[in-house]
């Protein structure tokens, strides 16, 4: 750690332009870690020039914005891509225009796509890898309220408010000490557990056409016409990838979204490695939440019986 991190910190001391990107499709620890990043460092160097871009997801909107930048701007700026294990899910394809790359993340490390590499397989969440990152320079005392909201919010997001196993006591150490600043961690809390009133019936869809086999295999399939019957875009029917999770007996479930050009299959285990069959189909993730994009529904089969056979 204590390498990587002062190979970071050295990058950063010398360069003017630093511009943080992550992966496509963000969740709370993307937006957490990358916004936190950006804060702490134009607390620390705010005489430099510091950007955090990428397509906003408007269910995270509350966490907070992006920043546009031109394409010479990226001219001997040094990019930091944070959250994201494999290049082609980076959002924003110009992350290569930078003079220098810098990975940090905390998915199994497949694609060592930076200059300077840091992953931690180990650790929550890459929230909470930015904060090991301000804590080994001393820096606690130079973040504030905004920081220690953003990742925050991250840690909780990867963890699933701390419920999931990759929860350790280190996590905990880490979210008691982000406790210490004054922001209200109930009301973040309830924004990312809100939704619309709207998508309200799709839950009920989902909870109604669930398919559970006798293994603790469960598949939840969400067509074009599914999407058009109940209003609602593949990203918000994503929301409720989890929303059967607590059928008793459950081991592997996949949830998949027809998007169009692709149907987008996110899976996700109790205690059962599934990363592995991700891969197999050029998608990936952690052990026991992985997504894959396939081209149709026979490739989705294919994937459904791989994860099956996994029992």
């Amino acid at each position: 750690m204590t390498k990587e991190f002062n190979q970071i910190m050295n990058k950063i001391k010398d360069t003017e332009t630093i511009i943080i990107h992550r992966h496509v499709r963000p969740d709370p620890d993307a937006y957490g870690s990358q916004l936190g990043l950006k804060n702490y460092l134009k607390l620390k160097f705010p005489n430099k020039n510091i950007f955090a871009v990428g397509e906003s997801e408007p269910s995270l909107d509350f966490i907070g914005t992006f920043d546009e930048v031109t394409d010479e701007q990226y001219q001997d700026a040094l990019v930091i891509v944070c959250d994201t294990a494999n290049a082609p899910r980076i959002s924003d394809e110009r992350f290569n225009k930078g003079n220098f790359l810098i990975k940090i993340d905390h998915h199994p490390a497949v694609d060592q796509y930076g200059d300077i590499n840091y992953v931690n397989a180990q650790a929550s969440s890459t929230s909470e890898i930015i904060f090991d990152f301000i804590e080994h320079f001393n820096d606690t005392k130079v973040i504030n309220v905004s920081v220690a909201r953003l990742l925050y919010i991250g840690i909780v997001g990867d963890t699933g408010r701390f419920l999931f196993n990759n929860t350790t006591p280190h996590t905990l150490e880490v979210a008691s000490q982000l406790l210490k600043y004054p922001f209200d961690h109930s009301e973040e809390l309830n924004k990312m557990g809100e939704k619309d009133p709207k998508l309200l019936p799709f839950q009920g869809h989902v909870l109604q056409n669930f398919e559970l086999d006798d293994n603790g295999f469960c598949k939840v399939v969400i067509t074009q016409e599914i999407l058009n019957q109940f209003g609602i875009a593949p990203n918000e029917a994503s929301l409720f990838v989890n929303a059967i999770a607590d059928i008793q007996g459950l081991k592997i479930w996949v949830f998949a979204v027809d998007e169009g050009t692709e149907i987008r299959c996110r899976i996700r285990s109790k205690g059962i490695v599934i990363n592995d069959v991700a891969s197999e189909f050029g998608g990936g993730g952690h052990p026991n939440a992985s997504g894959v994009s396939v081209n149709d529904w026979g490739q989705f089969n294919t994937l459904a019986q791989a994860l099956i056979n996994k029992l």
